[in-house]
């Protein structure tokens, strides 16, 4: 039986570092073969929409579609 995590996202893109923190721990854990999964809720589905713009940080929506494209399922 493979190993999961489930990360549970309901900060939007840029108020706190929830979503590089996010993104950081479904990276590491797709790269040691877990089965990762993101549950947005709240101001977290913020982080998919294309457009939104930070400070310094990368597009979120641009970060989450290169980790699905390695395997990240995503739920909103």
């Amino acid at each position: 039986m493979a190993k999961k995590i489930t990360l549970f996202l309901n900060t939007s893109p840029y108020s706190y570092e929830n979503t590089y923190t996010a993104m950081k721990i479904a990276e590491a854990a797709l790269e040691k073969g877990l089965q990762t999964h993101v549950v947005a809720s709240a101001d977290g589905v913020y982080n998919f929409l294309n457009g939104q713009k930070g400070k310094g940080l990368p597009h979120a929506a641009d970060g989450f579609k290169a980790l699905m494209d390695k395997g990240l399922k995503v739920d909103l």
